[in-house]
């Protein structure tokens, strides 16, 4: 939102209650994929063709939109474009995948069934079938963070760390902010981009809280060969991923839990980086991981696995930017496109699809 602004010529000002470019921009394993975590088949029938297939499009395009960004303020984020196999070790899933791949075929998706053999090719040893799509990426999300805010500082952003805001009030012109060391802040419009913790300042229960994991291994000599142009997720009831990082070492994630609070979601580390070397040496046989570090986080659960984006309230110059599940990335470079429409108050198709109070 701030890139946007700034180019806009907006005077930006950027509040963070703890230290920027950490929290969930440090924990995210940035898979950046066009599907969502609602199945594209599944989404039609919940939301309809139109927001569904839309949707997927445009997280598609915000993959494309993120890689021009990145070259424009040359950031040195390793962003690296990915083949992504979405896969199932289950015979019962297998009518599911069928079903997946002819949605995202019949839309214009650029897909490919794999069967057992191509899935072996690719180091999963017990894949019965997948689908190998062409559009993803990965990237390092703190570097691209950092790169973004000292472009956007350099263009005029100011921010203000470790400052919380502790009242909003409603103006004739706009908003005043308080923060708690007493300081007011006097704008004309408030974008809350806070993720799982907006939950406090919204009316509307939009978001279910899970607890989710992830592990780095250590550096291999040599990445397996179907971890070099592959980012991998699997149908299991919460899904697994699996990427590799430029500096040769694999990622996965996966073992969400409902989230209770951080001190509980932390204790359970040791057990889920058991569970989580367990499913990998399941999934990958002939792949020797060793971890180097794991690590636990929050985040937010839809409905209809859709961001929120916009105004809850009509009357009031206060926006919300909820990129929630497993696109966040994409979904807020989706949203650069009518963060405009929403401080003018003109109609845009996101405005409606990801509307609050749907």
């Amino acid at each position: 939102m701030a890139y946007k602004l700034v180019n806009e010529g907006f005077k930006v000002v950027m509040v963070e209650r703890r230290d920027v470019f950490n929290g969930s921009s440090a924990a995210s394993t940035a898979m950046l994929q066009y599907e969502i975590d609602e199945p594209l088949h599944l989404l039609i029938e919940k939301v309809g063709i139109t927001n569904a297939v839309s949707s997927y499009k445009n997280c598609e395009k915000a993959i494309f939109d993120l890689e021009k960004i990145v070259k424009r303020i040359n950031s040195d984020c390793e962003f690296q474009k990915k083949k992504s196999v979405y896969f199932t070790s289950r015979k019962s899933d297998m009518d599911f995948i069928r079903k997946e791949f002819e949605a995202r075929k019949e839309h214009g998706f650029e897909v490919e069934l794999l069967e057992n053999n191509e899935l072996q090719k690719l180091g999963i040893q017990k894949g019965l079938l997948g689908i190998r799509s062409k559009s993803g990426a990965v990237m390092d999300p703190y570097e691209l963070s950092k790169d973004l805010l000292n472009y956007c500082t350099e263009k005029g952003l100011r921010i203000f760390d470790r400052t919380e805001i502790v009242e909003f009030k409603n103006t004739e012109d706009g908003m005043e902010l308080v923060t708690n060391s007493n300081i007011s802040i006097k704008t004309e419009h408030v974008i809350h981009c806070t993720g799982y913790e907006s939950t406090k300042t919204l009316k509307e229960d939009v978001v279910k809280l899970k607890s989710t994991y992830a592990m780095a291994s250590e550096t291999f000599k040599k990445i397996p060969t179907g971890f070099k142009d592959h980012i991998f997720w699997n149908t299991e009831e919460p899904y697994l991923y699996f990427r590799a990082t430029a500096d040769n070492r694999i990622i996965m994630g996966g073992g969400d839990e409902n989230f209770k609070n951080a001190k509980g979601r932390d204790a359970l580390l040791p057990k889920k980086e058991k569970a989580l070397l367990k499913a990998f040496k399941k999934t990958f046989p002939e792949i020797d991981y060793i971890p180097d570090y794991s690590w636990a986080g929050t985040f937010g659960e839809t409905k209809d696995g859709l961001p929120y984006i916009g105004k809850p309230n009509l009357q009031k110059n206060e926006s919300y930017i909820l990129g929630f599940g497993g696109n966040g990335i994409t979904f807020s470079v989706m949203a650069m496109d009518c963060i405009l429409p929403i401080l003018n108050n003109e109609p845009h198709q996101y405005l409606e699809y990801y509307k609050f109070g749907r």
